[in-house]
This record gives C-alpha cells, structure tokens and sequence, in this order.
C-alpha cells in the first residue's frame, strides 16, 4: 500500500479485496458493518488467513490489534465490524489479539463523505495507548476494514509506535484508491 510510504514506518501492508463504489466488496462490507452479518468477518477472516498460510506469507508479529472504534458508536452498533475478521486470522495464524492496549478516544461522524484533508484532521490525537511492560519491544498487526484515505490506519498506527521500540504491519480486509 504505498499510499504509507513516507509517512508511516511500517514494516508490511496488505489487503484482501480491492474495494469499488456499487461492488461485491462493498455490499460485504456495508453488512458486516451497518446490517449485523458478523459471519461475514469470519469467512473473510478465515479465508484470507488460509491464502497467507498457503502463500507463506504470514505476517511475523506478536499481536493483531483491531482497529478500535469509540465506546458510544460499540454501543450504537453492538460490535466491531472488524473483530470477528480478527478472531478468524487470530484462531488460523495462531497469533493472539491484544485489545487492551489501543483505543479510540474521540468519537466522530462517519468519515466516508469527508475529504481525505478532513479525515486526517479528524482522526489527529484521536487513539490513546495504554501499554504495559509486555507491550515494549512488539510488532503489531493492525486491521482494520476498509482502507480509504488511511487517516485511520495512520492515527492508529502512529499511536501504537509510540510504544517503545515497536513495528507496526497494516492489514485491511479492503483497499481503494482515495
């Protein structure tokens, strides 16, 4: 994803789907975040973990860590749309996901209107971090579900690398061009 390039130290990036206006990745997409088909994380999440075994292409890293949403839109929409998806490469890869270091502190409107400048400024100082001593020293994988600008991912990641000597990997379950 060379959309980080310059911008993020990250050590490798990658998504399943490439993501369009009107297609079948986008209707997967809305329900699994806007219509409760969960289910649709674990297959996709199964799935993409089975093509990195095949392709030997398993991320080395200690942790995956979905990206968190804020409290009142877990409470308005009763999950994360990425955790199953998390729980399904967790289970395959045998890599465990650590919730309890990264949250979101700011809760702002959906973003999928918004200017790639207007994202960016939105997500600024928007993730907190949490770490103990066992978080020191990690290579996190970062998911999260759709990659558009990458001002999430950004924040996100940029949060985590505040952690003393850590390396941050991107995975998103979809990509597009923004």
């Amino acid at each position: 994803m060379s959309k980080f390039y310059g911008i993020l130290p990250i050590e490798q990036a990658t998504a399943m789907l490439y993501f369009h206006s009107k297609g079948i990745v986008q209707e997967l997409i809305h329900n699994l975040k806007y219509r409760k088909q969960q289910e649709i994380g674990t297959i996709l999440g199964n799935i993409y973990a089975h093509e990195l075994i095949d392709a030997n292409k398993i991320p080395k890293v200690d942790y995956i860590i979905p990206t968190p949403i804020h409290k009142k839109r877990l409470q308005d929409r009763g999950y994360n749309q990425v955790t199953t998806f998390c729980e399904a490469l967790s289970k395959e890869l045998k890599i465990p996901i650590e919730n309890d270091v990264l949250f979101r502190i700011k809760h702002t409107k959906t973003q999928t209107k918004k200017s790639k400048a207007k994202r960016a400024e939105l997500m600024s100082n928007n993730f907190e971090i949490k770490a103990k001593d066992h978080h020191i020293g990690k290579h996190y994988l970062l998911v999260d579900d759709v990659i558009t600008s990458g001002a999430t991912i950004e924040a996100s990641a940029k949060a985590l690398l505040e952690i003393p000597n850590s390396k941050v990997s991107l995975l998103a379950i979809a990509y597009t061009q923004s």
